[in-house]
């Protein structure tokens, strides 16, 4: 191992990236951000395509002329090699058939024993939401790994990162995983609170008041972080809804990447990420980092 393997080992990053690909053209954004990444961790990549037939022109045709399984596996093997070829980071290619894609994921994520499983949003989704039902959708719910969402065409390492916090336990696993992952990248802990009641009769008062509190406990929650010294975390507190606000944050502020937080044994995702979580995914304009404690 040489010695800024070891070094990188040492420091917890991450060796094995899963790299889940439908073969379609997004999905190259999630590749190179794979690949940047893989090169600053010395890591090395698992790319896995589940098997759709309709997922590529030479499949769909195949299929028609009457083409076997393994047939149509070894075209997708092919596709994948070839949307993969130039990737200057170690890495192996695999083709999987099963009926739910998520769950094959799943299962090969912990086969491999990855450490993170990068995705991107699905071909069929308009706009570029998700829609109910997709396997990143499916994949947020199910994955232990942290999964990471790619939107953005990777033109640099990231550099504007946002950890969103609801000042939950869950919320300390997101922000130790982002110091942890983007060693001495300065980050934005953000933090979104409800207005008081309209009925209260000095409201701006208790706006205030709020606003102190949210702060307090943010200030709180970094001092019990465990972050290494040298990170530097910076603290905004605004009022309001955090699935509207933080979108509108993200795109005043041309963020790269949110990590989301969230404490939950795995039965409980699916609840969870059926709100708050969910509705971020599919508003937030920038990539998504979600992390999974407890």
């Amino acid at each position: 191992m040489t010695e800024s393997a070891q070094g990188a080992t040492e420091a917890g990053l991450p060796k094995r990236l899963l790299l889940a690909t439908d073969l379609s053209a997004r999905c190259d954004r999630a590749l190179d951000r794979a690949a940047q990444l893989a090169e600053a961790w010395l890591a090395e990549i698992v790319a896995v395509n589940v098997l759709d037939l309709g997922s590529t022109p030479d499949q769909i045709l195949a299929w028609a002329s009457g083409a076997t399984e393994q047939d149509l596996s070894q075209i997708a093997l092919q596709e994948l090699r070839r949307n993969t070829a130039g990737v200057n980071v170690p890495i192996s290619l695999r083709v999987e058939r099963g009926n739910d894609a998520a769950d094959v994921i799943c299962k090969v994520a912990g086969e491999v024993r990855a450490d993170l499983v990068v995705s991107s949003v699905a071909r069929n989704e308009v706009l570029g939401r998700f829609l109910l039902g997709s396997t990143v959708e499916q994949l947020a719910r199910s994955v232990t790994q942290p999964l990471l969402v790619v939107r953005q065409r990777a033109l640099q390492p990231y550099r504007r990162i946002v950890v969103a916090t609801d000042l939950s336990p869950g919320a300390h696993g997101g922000l130790q995983a982002a110091a942890r992952l983007f060693p001495g990248q300065a980050l934005q802990l953000y933090h979104a609170h409800e207005a008081p009641l309209a009925g209260l009769s000095d409201r701006l008062d208790a706006t205030q008041s709020t606003s102190v509190a949210a702060q307090q406990a943010c200030e709180a929650l970094l001092e019990q972080a465990s972050l290494p010294p040298d990170t530097e975390v910076n603290i905004h507190c605004e009022r309001g809804a955090v699935t509207s606000t933080l979108p509108a944050f993200a795109r005043e502020h041309d963020v790269d990447l949110v990590v989301l937080g969230i404490e939950a044994a795995p039965s409980l995702v699916s609840a969870l990420l059926g709100s708050t979580a969910l509705r971020l995914l599919q508003w937030l304009p920038c990539d998504v980092l979600l992390v999974r404690s407890g």
